[in-house]
């Protein structure tokens, strides 16, 4: 088993918040102030006048949340005070405001980026060098490449590997693109360095898909580090082989030896990897890995043999099938098989229409969906089903096999368009809204103003998308929707349903008629903002450190980053304080990827009613890394989702907020449909 802290976490200095000493009573002073920068965070409100006295406060741990709620209320007004505060006394809010700049991206912040990276001693590390780095990386641009490649420059591949700021420029690399300098150097860094080089050069190559890098990956898949071949192993698949000109042989026998690696993690990249070669003769290769002693590995096994296709992996795949006993399993049997054979994934799947489990008469609705049209009847049959999962599979099922202009199709959904179910009522609207048809502006109109009084937001959702979609067919749908929807409906009180019309008919249009997005209406008193400063910012009241996952296979401890996201570890202590996990399942699964759960209807669809804000911070999403699940930007709820390894890529985009202490060997073992008994506090 690999120690959960990769030296990646080390080279950014993340592993522990940054001390901020202050005396309890300086701390107690500053209590509205926290308080004020969380309101304005949370409310994504830019005050100018209060930011800039926030970040010239006396007391340091002012200054750090002024910084972090700049960049996460993303307003590029904030470019100039962050840059003034590069400046700072502290080094942590030099960090803060270094992380700000690279959230908001503005390419103004580049050349005293450029300037501090230029200024590194020869040994550079520590947190503020990991950060100008992974700024630049982000801001882009020309500026940034050329500084990063200088700094490689200064550091060639075949140095001590001790240097943080190099480490960082490899690790980040595949921000830049894979046309960029920094890109071109990376195979030399595959080939001749070691240890934190070596493995960062590995991965933003595989990620990029780097041609001329297809030789070193051959190379970096036989290293002696578990996550280094991961890594390379994810950058041998087909695309490469052909781009770098190398024989596809050359990659199939690389991974005819990694199928049998040690470490599974290894051994499902590899999988993975395979079935981008779409060679039914490889087939025996994954069909041997059914068997593989992770559960896992088998589980990707079987979507390597849908994507290699014949007839000997579908018949691997029925056989395997026979025996399987777990539900994440058989659903990755039956969705392979349906790939391939569409008949016998049927047949097998017959029984399932009346199985008093929802979830196998969903999973039969998901395979009519992607058996094609001869399984119209059987969907249509489910649209009748007594439980609103299976309605909703059907629903999406049925968009899925009939085409455009199918009137008996959008018939279906009319008559769902007053379900009493939201997802329902949503699949519904996205069905019609396909059609494109201005005959179907008024029933779309009637569906939101029907779900202006919903709990959960998904059907406003889909018919401002939808009625969206019909405005941009022409002069005369445009003129209709906004006549009909746009002059005749009140302004949303969900943030998420303006920012949604705004995206779809313009800032100034929705501006026109329902004035700014922002800034949002979080419900939330003064009171509670000092509430959240005091139990989670400054811990001077009891609050809880850690959670307990209780799955049946065993038992994962968390421990929580309340300073770093007060607002979203709040939420789920409150959650979990309603019992609001219980007797859940892991609705998703994608191994060496993560688990998620979060969701009260087990299908995925849903979360809790409120969505709260994405607290981006500076913690890196590593291995057992707890992050809350989107469908965009400041859309959590309470579906949240675990690591299995490092994701870099997922940095800076989701909210880190906890971490596993104890518990790898059961994540390891987590599959889809698995169980949840119970979450509680410690």
């Amino acid at each position: 088993m690999r120690h959960p802290l990769t030296a990646r976490a080390r080279c950014f200095g993340v592993v522990a918040v940054l001390s901020i000493a202050a005396p309890a009573a300086a701390q107690d002073a500053s209590l509205a102030d926290l308080a004020q920068l969380l309101a304005l965070e949370d409310r994504r409100s830019y005050d100018g006048l209060t930011l800039e006295r926030a970040a010239q406060h006396p007391d340091t741990l002012v200054r750090v949340r002024a910084a972090m709620a700049m960049g996460r209320i993303g307003d590029r007004a904030a470019v100039p005070v962050l840059l003034r505060l590069l400046a700072d006394r502290d080094t942590a809010v030099r960090v803060e405001a270094v992380f700000a700049l690279g959230e908001l991206g503005d390419r103004r912040a580049a050349p005293e980026l450029v300037r501090l990276v230029e200024t590194f001693p020869a040994q550079a590390g520590g947190a503020l060098v990991g950060e100008v780095v992974t700024a630049l990386a982000k801001i882009g641009g020309a500026d940034a490449d050329g500084a990063l490649d200088r700094l490689l420059e200064r550091h060639p591949p075949d140095g001590p590997g001790a240097d943080g700021a190099t480490a960082a420029a490899l690790l980040e690399a595949w921000r830049l693109g894979d046309t960029s300098a920094v890109a071109r150097r990376l195979p030399g860094y595959i080939r001749q360095a070691r240890g934190d080089w070596r493995r960062n050069a590995t991965y933003s190559a595989a990620r990029l898909r780097v041609a001329r890098a297809g030789a070193a990956l051959l190379e970096a898949a036989s290293d002696s580090e578990p996550l280094t071949r991961a890594h390379a192993t994810r950058g041998l698949i087909a695309a490469v082989a052909d781009s770098s000109g190398l024989a596809r042989e050359a990659f199939i026998g690389r991974l005819r030896v990694l199928l049998d690696d040690a470490d599974a993690q290894v051994r499902i990249t590899a999988l993975r990897s395979l079935g981008t070669f779409a060679d039914s003769t490889l087939a025996s290769l994954a069909a041997a890995k059914l068997l593989d002693r992770d559960l896992n590995a088998q589980i990707q096994a079987a979507q390597t043999l849908g994507q290699l296709g014949g007839a000997r992996a579908a018949t691997a795949l029925a056989e395997r099938l026979a025996a399987a006993a777990s539900w994440g399993l058989r659903r990755a049997l039956l969705l392979a098989l349906v790939r391939l054979a569409p008949p016998r994934a049927l047949e097998l799947s017959r029984d399932w229409r009346a199985d008093p489990d929802w979830r196998w008469r969903a999973l039969h609705a998901e395979i009519l969906g992607a058996t094609g049209t001869p399984a119209r009847a059987g969907l249509v049959a489910l649209l009748d089903d007594a439980d609103v999962r299976v309605v909703s599979a059907a629903l999406n099922g049925l968009e899925q096999v009939t085409q455009a202009g199918d009137t008996a199709a959008v018939g279906l959904a009319r008559a769902r368009l007053e379900h009493p179910d939201v997802v329902i009522r949503a699949n519904a609207i996205g069905l019609i809204g396909r059609e494109r048809d201005p005959r179907w502006i008024p029933d779309l109109v009637a569906a939101y103003r029907r779900a202006e009084r919903d709990e959960l937001n998904d059907a406003r959702l889909a018919a401002v998308n939808a009625l969206g979609d019909l405005a941009r067919t022409g002069e005369a749908a445009r003129q209709q929707v906004e006549t009909r929807f746009l002059d005749a409906v009140p302004r949303s009180a969900d943030y998420l349903v303006r920012r949604a019309l705004a995206d779809r008919f313009g800032a100034q249009a929705h501006a026109r008629r329902w004035g700014p997005v922002l800034p949002i209406e979080t419900g939330r008193a003064p009171e509670d903002y000092r509430a959240l400063a005091r139990r989670w910012i400054l811990r001077s009241v009891p609050a809880p450190s850690r959670v307990t996952i209780e799955t049946e296979r065993g038992s994962v401890v968390i421990e929580l980053f309340g300073y770093e996201a007060p607002v979203t570890v709040d939420n789920f202590v409150r959650l979990t304080e309603r019992r609001f996990f219980d007797n859940g399942r892991w609705h998703r699964v994608v191994p060496n990827f993560v688990v998620q759960d979060g969701d009260p209807r087990g299908d995925g669809s849903t979360g809790s009613a409120t969505p709260i804000r994405d607290e981006i911070n500076r913690r890196r999403y590593d291995r057992g890394s707890v992050g809350m699940a989107l469908s965009g930007p400041d859309t959590g709820t309470s579906q949240f989702f675990i690591c299995h390894s490092p994701q870099p890529h997922l940095d800076g985009g989701y909210t880190v907020f906890g971490q596993i202490v104890t518990g790898w060997d059961v994540l390891d073992q987590i599959v889809q449909g698995d169980r949840i008994r119970r979450i509680f506090l410690r």
